[in-house]
């Protein structure tokens, strides 16, 4: 077992290399291009995603699609990523995970415009989307459809399951909470939820995500206005520290450009997860008239994960270092930073991060069963239904028990490997992108019908 951890580790260093870190980024600005920088019409989309089309196909609504999805994304690396960014590439790690996620705006609208425009649906009415269904019709290319799928199932229970289960024990463990009731609670809480399909979660996130997010961004202005001396000074080190050298000192330790614009862009890049392929899987089910209009909404995810959460998290912890350098001294974990940045504010911060690290942990596990329930559908077809929702409860108990560094280290790569067939798909029909954008969009036909077919597929 040893063996094949340190091959994974090894793996990993190429994966996550910079060539990965260049094709994400790289496709980020090239969509962000030709799609003549979508992100400006980020509040039209946030506004769609509390419009409801209800004579539309679809098992959910748009707004329920946008919080399945970004219950999938708003997880730890939230919190501690970006806080482990920092650790490790300096101040400056957090203007680097910013821009990912305001070029990453760009991404997340192709993916989800792509997973409208090819979706199927089963003889029962059930829809069925994402990068498999877009390397399948759009591309023709049903191997890649399959691989992605492959990676995308195992992810599941890795960076969507165990070690969110593992990171909520770890958590409670302060407050001497057995893990395994932890785990025992947890993994209840979640079959409740899972076993209901993606009606129930979505019902769910629709209640769990605006108060969570609501709550934990209010919780770090309140933080930030306490260290309100301090935050102007912060946002200057993150923007001089992003393109200069930082020295060690003062609570940070000494970081170049390249390290900094690695941790910051990896950070990002994990947090709202466009790119990999995964968020589209659920835009597919939106109830919505054409494609454009999910896209834009799925599109405001990566805007409220990055570059509002992460953004505020970042200014915590950076601001929380030069108010008190010398308790931030030596620390390089992200996670004993992320402690230490809120346990400057007494009763209120550790009760900010508590919460935050609760409600983001599970709503991630809820979010990424659909993803790994839809990718073995497709593999299998939905006999593997039951079986799967089985084991993902399973999987949440042992998570809440188990050592999960291996997890961790496998689930890394498998989210690398599902980027890739979902890049391809994007680069190659970026064409697609640009015509049903044009269509919809700079047209002004967001309120008109698609009249494209929706195909019946037997699964």
């Amino acid at each position: 077992m040893e063996a094949i951890h340190e091959f994974i580790k090894w793996l990993n260093g190429y994966l996550w290399g910079p060539p990965m870190l260049i094709l994400l980024f790289g496709t980020h600005l090239f969509l962000t291009f030709r799609t003549r920088f979508i992100q400006r019409y980020i509040f039209k989309g946030i506004k769609l995603s509390v419009t409801k089309d209800t004579d539309s196909d679809g098992d959910v609504s748009q707004f329920g699609a946008l919080t399945t999805a970004l219950a999938a994304t708003i997880g730890t690396g939230n919190i501690v990523g970006v806080a482990t960014a920092v650790a490790l590439g300096g101040p400056g790690a957090v203007l680097w995970c910013w821009l990912t996620g305001v070029f990453g705006i760009a991404t997340k609208y192709g993916e989800a415009l792509l997973a409208v425009k090819y979706r199927v649906k089963t003889s029962d009415g059930t829809m069925l989307g994402g990068p498999m269904y877009a390397l399948e019709r759009g591309l023709g290319q049903k191997w890649l459809a399959v691989l992605f799928c492959i990676f995308a199932s195992v992810a599941a229970f890795g960076i969507g399951n165990m070690t969110q289960a593992n990171a909520i024990t770890n958590n409670l463990s302060q407050y001497n909470v057995s893990p395994y009731l932890t785990g025992i609670i947890l993994a209840a809480l979640t079959g409740i939820v899972v076993i209901g399909g993606v009606k129930w979660i979505a019902r769910v996130c629709e209640g769990l995500i605006p108060f969570m997010a609501i709550a934990y961004v209010l919780g770090c202005l309140v933080i930030l206005i306490i260290n309100a001396q301090y935050v102007w000074p912060a946002i200057v080190l993150i923007c001089k520290s992003a393109f200069t050298p930082t020295a060690a000192g003062g609570g940070f330790i000494g970081a170049t450009i390249m390290t900094a614009a690695r941790y910051g862009i990896a950070r990002g890049l994990f947090s709202n997860e466009s790119g990999l392929g995964s968020a589209p899987i659920v835009a597919a089910a939106a109830k919505t008239k054409n494609p454009v209009r999910q896209a834009l909404v799925s599109a405001t995810g990566t805007f409220w994960d990055t570059v509002v959460i992460c953004l505020m998290t970042g200014l915590v912890v950076v601001s929380s270092v030069l108010s008190n350098p010398a308790a931030a001294e030596g620390i390089s974990n992200g996670a004993d930073l992320s402690k230490m940045a809120f346990a400057q504010i007494p009763v209120l911060g550790p009760i900010v991060l508590t919460f935050g690290l609760l409600t983001f942990a599970y709503s991630t596990i809820l979010g990424w069963s659909y993803y790994g329930e839809r990718a073995l559908e497709y593999l299998v077809g939905k006999k593997g239904i039951f079986p799967y929702r089985l084991l993902f409860v399973i999987a949440v108990f042992l998570g809440s028990v188990a050592s999960l560094e291996f997890v961790w280290d496998l689930a890394d790569g498998m989210n690398a490997l599902m980027a890739i067939p979902n890049l391809v798909a994007l680069l190659l029909l970026s064409g697609v992108i640009v015509s049903e954008t044009k269509k919809y969009l700079w047209e002004d036909r967001l309120d008109e019908v698609s009249d494209e077919p929706i195909p019946t597929i037997e699964k």
